[in-house]
């Protein structure tokens, strides 16, 4: 069955052209006899056009409200896409499951890896179940036991990054949500095996740090990665939510801000018109770059791992 494409407001002038172009396509399919093949391609070349021009130019806004897109993979899609025999573990073993949080153990074009992920779900009901991929304390624990686990064996792990942040509920506060944050940045940056994050989606502040903690640190074209959503920032900088497009411009949230400054080390390319048009494309797309990225650990020792992860970090901010 289709799925009926989503726009966002910047989108207007191609969603008016495709929807002219389905239109002149239900024409065509109901009367055969009227050839409309040398308009449908003025169309799409139309359509396809103006959409290159706006995402040739988006605002970080705009790269915002795309690294939010409720059609743009998820997680799932790219464990489904990129990992053999997946199989996932559950729970913390001190609280409880936290479905925020997905990971568990496959293999990788043939290699086998730990893979966790923030997974904010497709449907109004996975949304619920996996509370829009803001994990909880036993999310993060969770996800230290998988990197513990994987450590003893000797398993590179990949981190799938997508969460506006942390939950900020009071049950998660009194389950120590800030000491289980952190002991999962730990737990990162004392892997003795290369791990590799990706930034799908949204990075939020440190509900995102807490897995991207790695020795590298990618993101999709279209993905943002800032210390507070743009709204928030907004709120605290100017007492007004409706500031938030000033608010992404100046926080440099964006791929190609982030990759100037040194925060991260590459941009993987998304279709135009984002990842959600061509979700394949995507999962392709960054399995490529996560394959290469672990290719370049290959014959390093753990203490050699561990020391170029540190230096990475420390290096931040210091090569302008």
């Amino acid at each position: 069955m289709a799925v009926t494409r989503s726009y966002l407001d910047f989108e207007k002038p191609v969603a008016e052209l495709e929807a002219k172009l389905e239109e002149l396509k239900a024409v065509g399919a109901r009367d055969g006899a009227v050839s409309i093949s040398e308009e449908v391609g003025r169309l799409e070349a139309k359509a396809a056009q103006a959409l290159a021009e706006i995402y040739a130019n988006l605002t970080p806004w705009q790269k915002t409200q795309v690294a939010r897109h409720p059609q743009r993979p998820h997680f799932l899609d790219y464990c489904a896409g990129l990992i053999d025999e997946f199989t996932p573990m559950a729970g913390d073993r001190s609280f409880g499951e936290d479905e925020a949080v997905v990971g568990g153990f496959g293999r990788f074009r043939g290699r086998p890896v730990c893979v966790i992920g923030q997974e904010k779900g497709a449907t109004t009901e996975a949304r619920l179940r996996h509370n829009f991929g803001m994990a909880r304390p036993e999310g993060y624990r969770k996800a230290v036991r998988l990197m513990e686990l994987a450590d003893r064996f000797g398993l590179p792990v990949l981190a799938f990054v997508d969460t506006a942040g942390a939950f900020p509920g009071i049950d998660a506060e009194e389950r120590g949500q800030a000491e289980a944050i952190a002991r999962s940045t730990e737990a990162c940056l004392a892997l003795g095996v290369p791990n590799v994050a990706l930034v799908i989606g949204e990075g939020g502040s440190g509900g995102a740090i807490a897995l991207a903690t790695a020795n590298r640190v990618l993101m999709l074209e279209h993905a943002i990665y800032g210390v507070i959503s743009p709204e928030g920032a907004a709120s605290i900088l100017w007492r007004d939510q409706g500031r938030a497009h000033d608010a992404a411009t100046a926080m440099k949230i964006t791929a190609q801000d982030l990759l100037r400054l040194g925060v991260i080390d590459g941009i993987v390319p998304e279709a135009t018109g984002g990842a959600h048009r061509d979700r394949d494309g995507a999962v392709a797309a960054a399995g490529a770059a996560l394959d290469e990225a672990l290719r370049s650990f290959e014959g390093l020792k753990p203490d050699e791992i561990r020391d170029l992860r540190a230096r990475k970090f420390l290096e931040i901010g210091r090569r302008l």
